[in-house]
């Protein structure tokens, strides 16, 4: 995340916002997800303009032409916001690293099995198994 904007508030009724979109194939929200990259602001006499860079779990998601255009309408939709404008980009990588505490209790609960990416045992680049964990049943 860039420094803190010079309208607190107005960047915390932003994440908000952005809290409200979710990824379609994982049960979490975008920013807790990681997948927000960058937030910046520029005050304006008729509002702020909002930067955003953004990134997806992988670059072949079904929804990449989708999901940074519903990030714009969230963002344009907060009071105080005159202008909104979502880069997407691929670089770093995602991985679940970024995740947040809450996203990882979140996925757990339901059942994703998560690992960092720099375990050599986990096959895939995000980091992410959907499906079974390892516990035993009870």
């Amino acid at each position: 995340m860039s420094a803190p904007a010079s309208n607190p508030a107005l960047q915390d009724r932003i994440i908000a916002a952005i809290r409200t979109v979710f990824d379609p194939e994982i049960p979490v929200n975008i920013h807790d997800l990681g997948l927000i990259y960058d937030l910046a602001t520029t005050e304006t006499p008729a509002g702020a303009n909002v930067q955003i860079l953004m990134t997806l779990t992988s670059p072949n998601c079904p929804v990449a032409d989708k999901l940074p255009q519903q990030v714009r309408d969230v963002v344009r939709g907060v009071a105080g916001v005159a202008h909104a404008d979502v880069k997407l980009v691929w670089e770093p990588p995602w991985n679940s690293d970024r995740m947040s505490e809450l996203a990882r209790l979140e996925l757990e609960l339901r059942g994703v099995n998560i690992k960092s990416p720099h375990d050599s045992a986990q096959p895939r680049a995000t980091g992410l198994t959907v499906g079974r964990t390892n516990r035993p049943r009870t």
